[in-house]
């Protein structure tokens, strides 16, 4: 049996206890950050300008004031219609199950641009934390479309 002894001042104690505490703050710092990561690229939308610019950046132009704004809880686990919608949503890079349990706001707005229709297109933008969620353009009606957010390409 290999037995070690050492001395140890209460100045080492004082430094060790202080630096184990800077690494243990640094690694929760961190561990924040990189949970975070999936949404650093994603623009805060606190405000009207801010979703409309938003939107106008994808290559839409909108009626710069909603049409109407609903609040809503999602449920905490996403059942139909809400997976068939999520999968719409994976396909532009959100996912709803992200944001399950928690108050989303959906602001819908009218659509002036979209290619071969002057009017009856709308777009919603969900919202929640202040980060877009989920979104889709659509056209209600017999001849009625639902779409990802993207801007279409045309065909030219």
């Amino acid at each position: 049996m290999l037995i070690f002894t050492t001395r140890f001042s209460k100045k080492k104690a004082v430094l060790t206890v202080i630096v184990i505490g800077a690494v243990i703050a640094a690694l929760v710092i961190l561990a924040g950050h990189f949970q975070k990561g999936g949404n650093a690229d994603l623009p805060q939308l606190t405000d009207n300008p801010q979703r409309v610019a938003y939107l106008q950046s994808l290559g839409w132009e909108i009626e710069t004031e909603p049409l109407e704004t609903l609040q809503f809880l999602l449920p905490a686990t996403l059942t139909e219609p809400y997976l068939s919608y999520n999968q719409l949503q994976k396909e532009q890079g959100f996912d709803l199950s992200e944001s399950c349990g928690k108050q989303v706001a959906r602001y819908t707005y009218a659509v002036t641009n979209y290619p071969g229709r002057s009017t009856g297109v709308q777009i919603n933008l969900y919202v929640c934390e202040d980060l877009p969620v989920a979104g889709d353009v659509c056209c209600p009606g017999s001849d009625g479309f639902q779409d990802i957010l993207a801007y279409p390409e045309s065909d030219t």
